[in-house]
């Protein structure tokens, strides 16, 4: 049975994700750093969609511990190889440039740059020696756009897009593909904090999008008939940035 993997799919947009991805026959790996409660949740909602679905807890900014744990998976589950990837970890720390310190900086972009890096890294042999896989990294409107607060995370999604334009050249004649979403304001955990009825209000369509509406992108890309498209990013902002 083939296999999906999804970071940070405890909650939010990739909680969608791994929902959707077992809508498609998928057996779907939950990865999550600390919130086991969340992530149990999920796979009980898979399970009683008569899915399957596992759980892969590590830090995707340990270069280390990605790599024991998708080794690990390998060797267990021979028969569950990895077809689609989708980098979905991640968080903010947002602050004014100026007062921002170290710490914070350093850790948004190990998170998500690294995080992109060292999962991929892993998952991106074997998907090589089967000449199949799909990769979807999410990215978001901070990194096309760029936010105020958000140098750091604008930073570390602009990354992860040039990285996406890239790899996805690297990787096509194998028939691996590589691709993008960039979601605007989603109504998740990640943007509990904004004030949404101020922010609606530059939104076209008035309002914020939901998980479940990025879900579907991620696994309309992750499907075989997106098999001709990759390199791309596909916002979905409800025409605030395009």
């Amino acid at each position: 049975m083939k296999s999906a993997l999804v970071t940070g799919g405890s909650r939010g947009i990739g909680r969608a994700v791994c929902l959707e991805l077992t809508k498609m026959g998928y057996a779907v790996i939950i990865n999550y750093l600390s919130n086991e409660e969340k992530a149990k949740e999920v796979k009980a909602m898979i399970e009683q969609q008569g899915g399957t679905a596992f759980l892969l807890p590590f830090d995707v900014a340990d270069s280390e511990a990605v790599d024991k744990a998708l080794l690990g998976w390998e060797t267990d589950y021979p028969d569950y190889p990895i077809e689609i990837l989708v980098n979905n970890a991640g968080s903010r720390k947002d602050n004014l440039m100026i007062f921002m310190d170290n710490e914070d900086w350093h850790s948004i972009i190990a998170m998500h740059l690294h995080g992109f890096f060292y999962v991929t890294r892993r998952v991106l042999k074997n998907m090589l020696i089967r000449r199949y896989g799909r990769i979807v990294n999410v990215v978001s409107l901070s990194g096309l756009k760029g936010l105020p607060g958000q140098t750091n995370y604008s930073a570390a999604k602009a990354g992860i897009i040039g990285a996406t334009k890239a790899l996805a050249q690297e990787v096509a004649r194998k028939n691996v593909t590589v691709n993008a979403v960039a979601p605007g304001f989603i109504h998740t955990d990640m943007t509990s904090d904004l004030d949404e009825t101020q922010l609606k209000s530059l939104i076209p369509m008035n309002r914020f999008g939901t998980a479940e509406e990025v879900a579907s992108i991620v696994a309309f890309l992750a499907s075989k008939q997106a098999s001709y498209i990759t390199g791309e990013v596909i916002s979905v902002n409800g025409g605030l940035y395009t």
